[in-house]
């Protein structure tokens, strides 16, 4: 449990962020493209595009990889693209949320010269950083979870409008939201905590977590052009192993967090 005076960080650290129009601008025009925009777009495109036309050809031959079963073409389609396609989105809006929050946290003390100080509060090295991590990880999955629902409520709203079926999420949601968002999140923090010591500005330290996302966005083109469609054990298999891979970062950047590494 934190104590009150990691709490005093975490709230200082929020207070921050809060205050800084250029973090909040990039916390909320990503969510806003990735949750509302795109998927309103895709819903676009298979209600009023006709089906013999080469957009349309393209997500049923996708479709048909995904081995997807139903009465109505574009209902099929519509189940597709937001149980299977936009879920990926949601690893990444916590990597992007945390590593701007992240970044703020750890390397922003070094930009505004309040490293010293803090170091010097009467908090031990480790719950330091332990509150700059729950910092960074409570501000991402808030990100994370009311993405989801505006995308939710868009996605109803306009499947409505067009006199769809009503949009029930699957079980792949749920590995999305309880085991594999989390886990990016944690591996982006724990990214931007091991390149603190060396970085001088926030951007510097975000790039640290570009890795991830240049192979997730890879994956994502490869689910649209109906190269690999990802299903629940794969999305289980993905979730477990990013579990893994977080726990072992966490692990990692906790034994190497020291005032010595942060003062270089």
């Amino acid at each position: 449990m934190l104590n009150d005076k990691q709490m005093a960080v975490i709230g200082k650290d929020i207070k921050i962020l809060i205050s800084n129009k250029r973090m909040i601008g990039a916390l909320v025009v990503v969510p806003v493209i990735m949750a509302i925009v795109l998927p309103v777009i895709f819903l676009l495109i298979i209600t009023y595009t006709p089906e013999d036309s080469s957009d349309m050809v393209e997500l049923i031959k996708i479709l048909q990889y995904a081995s997807i079963k139903g009465d109505d073409t574009r209902d099929m389609l519509i189940n597709l693209i937001l149980n299977y396609i936009i879920p990926m989105f949601f690893l990444l809006i916590p990597i992007i949320a945390s590593s701007v929050m992240a970044s703020g946290s750890f390397v922003g003390e070094k930009e505004r010269n309040t490293l010293e100080t803090l170091l010097y509060c009467p908090l031990p090295i480790k719950q330091i950083f332990n509150a700059k991590i729950f910092a960074s990880f409570l501000l991402s999955m808030t990100v994370s979870v009311c993405s989801f629902i505006a995308m939710i409520i868009a996605v109803e709203i306009f499947l409505l409008i067009a006199e769809h079926e009503f949009f029930i999420p699957n079980l792949n949601w749920l590995i999305m939201m309880l085991l594999a968002s989390p886990a990016a999140s944690f591996i982006s923090i724990n990214l931007i905590v091991r390149s603190s010591a060396k970085a001088r500005t926030s951007e510097e330290a975000q790039q640290s977590s570009l890795f991830l996302v240049v192979p997730l966005i890879l994956l994502i083109a490869s689910q649209l052009t109906g190269i690999m469609i990802l299903d629940t054990c794969i999305f289980l298999t993905l979730g477990g192993v990013m579990a893994v891979i977080a726990t072992l970062t966490f692990k990692g950047s906790y034994n190497k967090f020291n005032c010595e590494t942060l003062l270089k």
